[in-house]
């Protein structure tokens, strides 16, 4: 009804999102267990509205005051010591000398308080006594049963009151109904998402057109990324490093002011970039870069020092079944089954690349697309050879193109048109310098020669003629590489609600082909590709 509270447990306001409310009143109780739900509120800290700002102070503020007026506010200072004026935190328009906190955290204030003055109907009575602290409650409202705060068998009451009774839950993706349980996970995974980008004060190199999609993957509360400007107020600077200027990148890298890279995740998008097609996933590396193994990245610590639980690993199987059940890799889906050209002679497929793409330039330990291809030739000598130019290059963006006539010396044929997932079913064995393509062979229990230093090798999983770095020492499974590279590094985001996601998620919806965002933009960039294409086949006679 009008006027009725927000409900405890609702979605943050991520930037472009579709939101919608993630409960709504119900004739029956909903499933849950309202003392283990105590348990965990208080271990994930959701609820109410965390993703809000995290403001500091000076000196010791530790009583925190929550008034619904001026009038109420007086009542509650005459109540509390006399040092409330030096020690107290006044959220909304308070005044009477305390600190203003306006939105924030109410979490994260709590936190920082031993003593909390709440109006009985301020949902952040309840997030005090979940955390512990010392209550003082003034005037009616729903939060009144909740005392001073210590009274556990109270506290329980509140939640399945306020959580259960007579509520039911939505999935935020799907809109189905699920658990309370399952939606304090999914609020969970956001509150960490979103108090990983709260230091983030700059965003730079990120094309107009992909942050329709990243923005809500860099959102730290309040107004979402600044994409320009000084850093003049400290934090941290997200870049995606080849589209800034040199000149800027000189004046950030000898800051030294803290860094992160931002690229492409694994599983993209359904199109290339090459086209503009906006990313639906991407990693955010703190440390270094995935594909420069020059220098450790958080991927790298993360196989190399991880721990990845049984629960971790089974979702990684049942990740990798799936994937390759329908087919998928990093621009979308594949096709029906191919026929193996040279029938029982092992097959053996050759992956081009963006000679000047980062990836080659830091891990393909200098060698060319046609000095891959020649490699893989002489240790493969009598193997029926499939050589597949990388799209971005195809699509007549990029540089790494070999004429047919030299690729046709080394390989019994070239392969423009069937989806690399295909061939990758097809082939026995896959030959790479730091090919994505490689990874996803894995999945598919392939041999991988890595000729270069591709963000996989090193862990026994692949045959490494690259120079791999002595950092590397463990050994990991194929689940473990998985749990790691495709769950827990990368940032999804659903294409149908604008909201982060889990992986699974975005692999339903490529799945189920809901994971297109065609643009003008990108039909644009499919024509100038094709005109670009069509010229050099014009200037080298083919």
């Amino acid at each position: 009804m009008a006027g009725a509270a927000p409900a405890f447990l609702r979605m943050p306001p991520f930037p472009r999102a579709r939101r919608a409310p993630l409960s709504a009143p119900a004739s029956e109780t909903a499933a849950g267990d309202a003392e283990a739900l105590v348990v965990r509120l208080r271990s994930l800290r959701v609820g109410g509205g965390f993703w809000q700002a995290q403001p500091t102070f000076d000196g010791v503020r530790d009583l925190l005051f929550a008034a619904r007026s001026a009038a109420q506010l007086r009542d509650m200072l005459a109540a509390a010591p006399d040092y409330a004026r030096q020690r107290g935190i006044a959220t909304g328009s308070g005044g009477h000398g305390l600190a203003l906190a306006g939105a924030a955290d109410p979490w994260w204030l709590i936190g920082r308080s031993t003593t909390v003055f709440a109006d009985a109907d301020d949902e952040l009575a309840l997030i005090a006594a979940l955390s512990g602290r010392r209550l003082n409650l003034f005037g009616k409202g729903r939060f009144a049963g909740l005392g001073d705060g210590s009274d556990m068998a109270a506290l329980v009451k509140i939640v399945h009151t306020e959580l259960l009774a007579g509520r039911a839950y939505r999935d935020p993706f799907t809109g189905e109904a699920t658990t309370v349980d399952a939606l304090l996970s999914t609020l969970a995974e956001w509150r960490t998402l979103i108090d990983a980008n709260r230091d983030v004060t700059r965003v730079l190199g990120v094309a107009g057109w992909k942050r329709e999609t990243v923005e809500a993957l860099l959102w730290g509360g309040g107004n979402g990324p600044r994409y320009r400007g000084s850093n003049a107020y400290g934090g941290t600077t997200l870049l995606w490093r080849s589209r800034v200027p040199p000149a800027m990148l000189r004046e950030i890298d000898g800051s030294g002011a803290p860094i992160g890279e931002i690229e492409d995740g694994f599983l993209r998008s359904t199109g290339l970039g090459a086209n503009c097609v906006p990313p639906l996933s991407i990693a955010v590396d703190r440390t270094g870069v995935h594909f420069d193994p020059s220098g450790p990245s958080d991927l790298e610590t993360m196989l190399e020092r991880g721990q990845f639980p049984d629960a971790l690993i089974q979702r990684a199987e049942t990740l990798v079944a799936r994937i390759v059940a329908a087919g998928l890799s990093k621009y979308g889906r594949g096709a029906a089954a191919l026929a193996r050209p040279a029938g029982g002679r092992r097959h053996v497929l050759v992956t081009g690349q963006v000679e000047d793409d980062r990836s080659v330039l830091c891990g393909g330990a200098g060698r060319t697309n046609l000095d891959l291809l020649v490699a893989a030739r002489a240790a493969e000598p009598d193997a029926y050879i499939l050589y597949k130019p990388h799209p971005d290059v195809e699509a007549g963006h990029r540089k790494g193109a070999i004429e047919d006539v030299v690729a046709l010396r080394h390989a019994d044929r070239i392969e423009r048109d069937a989806p690399i997932s295909a061939l990758l079913d097809m082939v026995d064995a896959l030959h790479v310098l730091t090919s994505l393509a490689g990874f996803e062979a894995l999945l598919r229990g392939k041999q991988v020669i890595a000729h270069g230093v591709p963000f996989y090798a090193g862990w026994g999983l692949t045959r490494d003629l690259g120079p791999v770095p002595t950092r590397r020492t463990a050994r990991r499974t194929l689940a473990e590489l998985v749990a790691a590279v495709l769950i827990l590094y990368p940032r999804y985001l659903d294409p149908v609600t604008r909201l982060p996601c889990p992986v699974e998620v975005l692999v339903d919806r490529m799945i189920a082909d809901q994971a297109t965002t065609p643009s003008l933009l990108e039909r644009l960039r499919i024509l100038q590709g094709q005109a670009r294409r069509s010229l050099a086949r014009l200037g080298t006679g083919r």
